[in-house]
C-alpha cells in the first residue's frame, strides 16, 4: 500500500511524528502530500531554537496554533541580552537583524494566531512589552505565558497582564531584570487567580545607564591605578 493511499486523517497523524523539516521535504515528493503539509490543523504547536527557523518556509501560521515556544540558548544569542550602551558596533548589528526577526515574527502571530493558548519564550533578548501586550490583545485565549531572560520585559507586561490577561492561568516572569516588586505586587492584587512565578527577576539588577560623570570617575580611577 503506497502512502498516499492513506485518507487524510491517517497522514496528519502520520506527519505529527515528524519534525519541520521532514515535514517539508515530503510534502515536495506529491500534490495530495503537499495538501496535507499546508492543513491547518497539522500545526497546533510549533517550537524554535534560533532565530534562522522564524525565517524558514517549513511551517504554517495559523488559527490552529495552540502552543508556541521560541526557546534560544546559543551563545550568539545571548549578545542581545547584553545592555545596548555597553554593545559595540557589531554587536548592535547582530542584534538589530534579530530584532527586526523577532517582531515580525511575532507580529504574524499576533494577525494569524487568535486562539494561541500558550507562549513560551526563553533569551529572547529582543522581546519588547509593545509586543506582549499585542499578544494579549490579539490572543484573548491565552492562559499561559512563561517568560525566561527576556530582557527588555518591563513593569508594562505586568500591567498589560492586568488589563488584558484575562484568560491567563499561569505567568512565569523568571530572570526578568527589568521587572519590580511593586509590579509582581500588583499583579498579585488585580489578578489573585494567576499563578505566579518570578524566579529572582525582582533581585536582579535593572538596566540603567550610568551617567557620564560616573563613567569619567571610574575611568580617572582606573588610569590612576595603572
Amino acid at each position: 500500500m503506497h502512502i498516499t493511499q492513506l485518507n487524510r486523517e491517517c497522514l496528519l497523524h502520520l506527519f505529527s511524528f515528524l519534525d519541520k523539516n521532514s515535514r517539508k521535504s515530503l510534502a515536495k515528493t506529491c500534490h495530495k502530500l503537499l495538501e496535507v503539509f499546508q492543513d491547518p490543523l497539522l500545526w497546533s504547536l510549533l517550537n524554535f531554537h534560533s532565530p534562522a527557523e522564524l525565517k524558514k518556509d517549513n511551517f504554517l501560521l495559523g488559527p490552529a496554533l495552540k502552543y508556541l515556544s521560541i526557546c534560544w540558548y546559543s551563545e550568539r544569542v545571548k549578545v542581545c541580552n547584553i545592555e545596548d550602551w555597553m554593545k559595540n558596533n557589531f554587536q548592535k548589528d547582530f542584534c538589530n537583524r534579530h530584532e527586526n526577526t523577532v517582531s515580525d515574527f511575532l507580529l504574524e502571530v499576533c494577525n494569524r494566531c487568535p486562539n494561541l493558548l500558550s507562549l513560551t519564550l526563553s533569551g529572547c533578548g529582543h522581546v519588547t512589552d509593545d509586543c506582549i501586550l499585542l499578544l494579549l490583545k490579539n490572543c484573548p485565549n491565552l492562559k499561559t505565558l512563561k517568560l525566561e531572560n527576556c530582557v527588555r520585559i518591563t513593569d508594562q507586561t505586568l500591567e498589560a497582564v492586568t488589563l488584558y490577561g484575562g484568560s491567563l492561568q499561569t505567568l512565569h516572569m523568571d530572570f526578568c531584570r527589568n521587572i519590580t516588586q511593586t509590579g509582581l505586587e500588583r499583579v498579585r492584587e488585580k489578578r489573585p487567580s494567576i499563578m505566579l512565578r518570578a524566579e529572582r527577576s525582582a533581585n536582579m539588577i535593572p538596566d540603567n545607564k550610568p551617567e557620564k560623570k560616573l563613567m569619567f570617575e571610574k575611568a580617572s580611577r582606573k588610569l590612576v591605578q595603572l
